[in-house]
């Protein structure tokens, strides 16, 4: 088949449908993808680049192995550890990445509106004759206040980043003279709002720093750190009961860690308030409830679902782009008819699907299979709900290391990753603060 049948056969016109195209000179068409996450990534990797001239642009220029992120709010996996620069990837031309924001979209004209993060008041154009949107989601405050202002989330480096350096300046804080007891009481209650995954996960490997290495490097103050995981359901709630019960039974045992059933009714900068009266002094809120669309999903006029994502057909085109050419994966989308948990997995397998269909491997509608649910509880122990097995315990905890450690983006962060580990068991972890 030759080239140009090749292209053909990617994108076939369709009746009724506009057919512009901005197809370079060389005869490929420009594919533009939003995004660096899971989905955007997974596209990227995926697609053929013989066929088509890709552009990337998002706001940050890595792609984060999110899984491990918790890992790194204290030490036991460094930042850079579980980030792979999506240069790497290798692009045609050094200018088709743009570390920039999609501010505004202009479907039927198939015009994208940029605006620079390194220089905000540069913005520009960028044309595309198919565009994936994979920008993600933000984290759900419900509208609770002074979760903005007070609240720390935890989706990115950057986040981890100020979380890591929080816990370790109220720790020097507490030791400080003129401090009284129940300052120090305040200072050392750190808070996670949310019972999921990534609250569960930053819960134990927050905990197994305090036993580890608090008991080690500031033993004064051992018996002093607390952790409280507020949830007004039930903890890991996707999970498997017998698992779920496991878990709650494991942090529970914990002298220190304590669960709350109940809501949030309002966030202050040393305080937080639930629902059921209680007010918990605190020198941290770690805030893992939801998601929420961006500012650019928002600003998008079609269809949405109630919780702001957009809808999809089961081939994951947008539904009301007059064009045909758009399309949405990952956390910012949901398929109508089919709505999907929004986890790694779903964004990685579309973003897979998608490059298969744009060459005319895959024609069937869009369908995922889960693989299964980790997640780490604390003291090397760990809950597994794969299909057709339940594990829990030390074993689970192995499976999670070496299952995650096998997804990791590249060779480099294979060999960093156990460096860590390693690091970690004999030394301890670095207790150093930047600004």
């Amino acid at each position: 088949m030759s080239h140009l049948s090749s292209l053909r056969k990617c994108f076939p016109l369709k009746s009724g449908l506009l057919s512009k195209t901005f197809a370079t000179q060389t005869g490929r068409k420009k594919l533009v993808i939003l995004g660096t996450g899971w989905g955007g990534y997974s596209l990227l990797r995926n697609i053929d680049k013989k066929l088509f001239d890709v552009v990337v642009i998002s706001p940050r220029n890595y792609f984060l192995f999110t899984p491990m992120l918790a890992s790194t709010t204290v030490g036991t996996v460094e930042f850079r550890s579980i980030i792979e620069p999506v240069r790497n990837t290798t692009f045609r031309q050094t200018g088709d990445f743009h570390l920039s924001y999609a501010t505004h979209l202009d479907m039927k004209n198939q015009v994208l509106h940029c605006e620079s993060v390194l220089q905000p008041q540069l913005g520009y154009t960028v044309n595309f004759d198919k565009l994936v949107i994979a920008v993600g989601a933000r984290s759900n405050t419900f509208n609770v206040p002074g979760v903005e202002e007070h609240a720390f989330f935890l989706k990115d480096i950057p986040d981890a980043r100020k979380i890591r350096s929080r816990i370790i300046r109220n720790i020097e804080l507490s030791l400080h003279p003129g401090l009284s007891e129940s300052e120090r009481k305040q200072l050392l209650n750190f808070v996670i709002v949310g019972g999921g995954p990534t609250g569960v996960e930053f819960g134990a490997e927050l905990y197994d720093w305090i036993e580890q290495d608090v008991a080690r490097v500031y033993h004064q103050r051992k018996d002093q750190v607390h952790v409280t995981l507020v949830e007004s359901n039930q903890i890991l709630s996707s999970f498997d009961e017998s698992l779920r019960k496991y878990a709650e039974s494991k942090i529970k045992q914990r002298e220190r860690f304590q669960l709350v059933k109940s809501s949030v009714t309002q966030v202050t900068s040393d305080c937080v308030k639930l629902s059921n009266g209680e007010d918990l002094p605190c020198g941290l809120v770690v805030w893992s409830t939801g998601l929420s669309p961006t500012q650019f999903v928002k600003s998008l006029g079609v269809d949405k679902n109630r919780n702001g994502q957009i809808l999809t057909d089961k081939n994951l085109h947008v539904i009301g782009d007059p064009t045909n050419n758009v399309y949405a994966l990952g956390d910012c989308a949901d398929i109508r008819d089919n709505p999907l948990p929004c986890i790694a997995q779903v964004a990685e397998r579309q973003g897979e699907y998608l490059a298969n269909l744009f060459c005319g491997k895959d024609e069937k509608e869009f369908t995922f299979q889960s693989k299964g649910m980790l997640a780490y509880i604390g003291r090397y122990q760990g809950v597994s709900d794969i299909p057709k097995i339940k594990m829990q315990g030390i074993s689970s905890w192995f499976l999670w290391r070496s299952a995650y450690l096998t997804k990791l983006g590249s060779w480099r962060l294979r060999m960093q990753v156990p460096m860590d580990w390693t690091k970690t068991i004999l030394f301890g972890r670095d207790i150093s603060r930047f600004d």
